[in-house]
């Protein structure tokens, strides 16, 4: 096992597996959830917030913290974790994720009063578009991606990869996925040319929702012995079942000593059923994006809408079985009142409670593992 990752558990009875993931701002013990973080903040929460939940990682996103404030600005501030204040673990993204959609996007955006296409360029090199943010081009192509998340030092970084359309034909899929190898190669040379002490490199799965290309890429991307693994295309407008194939499918391929991440999924019916695969860490936005809308977790598997009129005069605690900061101080009553009167002190409530309840739920899957109950 490397200093990176270690597995201390192997469930008799799936690929379940307990491990640890050391970095340079802690330890994350895996299975676990990473909170999104996407502008360097998880939206409503200040860092010391983070902590008191207990959120042991979180995941920063490249092309938004390049089109602002700029990957060099947080470079000079002393990169993300200094900027940010979040010190804790740090994942970001190669951006592949987002400059890809934006060339599925019809849509114009007016820059500097003319209509401009979001995509300008899109080569076997890489991608050029126009920032939504002031209208300047810029480019990613596998070097820059590096580029980019080194100088905003997340310690776990992904490599530039295009995430392939839903639903896309064979034929492009494998053009995507080729092209997604070719960039690894190049993700992994300029890492090997301009190492970074403390940051991590993961490969990542794609292949779309074609079972013979899944298997060829987590083939392709596990023999390049990168730190860690990602799968990425999935949940991206297939359905649950075809989203769980896809994962089922690499689930043979994927290394016994590095950490693997599934890109996007965290949905609580998902996760159990994904850890299964030896999944070790999920990121997903929909815990704290439901959270800002008003819908609420109960007991870790059920949702409620604080906005209803039936929480007006509920003065009972939000979760009764919940131990954070939101369900020990505050009753539903008012969480709706302040939802009903767009107060920002609720986004921040309910942010807590969702982040809470994630992070009860891997306790309990942890423990579960141990045990080899799943």
């Amino acid at each position: 096992m490397s200093k990176f990752f270690s597995v201390s558990h192997n469930s008799k009875k799936s690929k379940a597996r307990l491990g640890k993931i050391t970095t340079a701002h802690g330890v994350i013990n895996t299975p676990s959830f990473v909170a999104v973080g996407t502008k360097g903040t998880v939206k409503a929460l200040t860092p010391s917030i983070l902590e008191d939940i207990g959120t042991q990682v979180a995941f920063v996103n490249t092309y938004h913290l390049v089109t602002h404030p700029g990957s060099d600005v947080i470079r000079e501030a002393g990169r993300i974790h200094k900027y940010s204040r979040l010190d804790i673990p740090l994942m970001s993204d190669s951006g592949g994720f987002q400059v890809f959609s934006l060339a599925q996007n019809t849509r114009k955006a007016r820059v500097r009063a003319d209509e401009e296409p979001l995509v300008v360029k899109i080569s076997e090199d890489g991608v050029k578009f126009r920032s939504t943010y002031d209208g300047r081009l810029i480019e990613f192509t596998p070097e820059k991606s590096m580029e980019y998340q080194t100088d905003i030092g997340a310690d776990i970084n992904m490599a530039f990869d295009e995430c392939t359309y839903y639903p896309a034909t064979h034929e492009y899929a494998q053009k995507a996925m080729d092209r997604t190898h070719k960039w690894l190669e190049r993700c992994i040379k300029y890492r090997k040319d301009n190492p970074s002490a403390h940051q991590f490199l993961y490969g990542v799965i794609q292949g779309a929702t074609f079972e013979d290309l899944r298997k060829q890429s987590a083939e392709f991307v596990v023999s390049r012995d990168t730190p860690g693994v990602a799968i990425g295309g999935v949940s991206v407008g297939e359905t649950k079942k075809e989203m769980r194939e896809q994962v089922k499918w690499v689930s043979d391929y994927l290394p016994k000593d590095r950490p693997v991440h599934l890109l996007g999924v965290g949905q609580l019916d998902d996760i159990v059923d994904l850890v299964k695969y030896g999944i070790d860490t999920f990121d997903c936005v929909e815990p704290t994006r439901l959270a800002r809308m008003g819908t609420i977790y109960q007991d870790g598997s059920k949702e409620i809408d604080i906005n209803k009129a039936i929480y007006k005069k509920d003065l009972t605690p939000v979760d009764q079985n919940c131990d954070c900061y939101t369900c020990k101080n505050f009753t539903k009553s008012y969480l709706h009142h302040l939802f009903k009167q767009r107060e920002i002190l609720g986004y921040t409530l309910a942010t807590i409670h969702n982040l809470r309840t994630m992070e009860k739920l891997f306790v309990k899957i942890r423990k579960m593992i141990k045990e080899d109950a799943i």
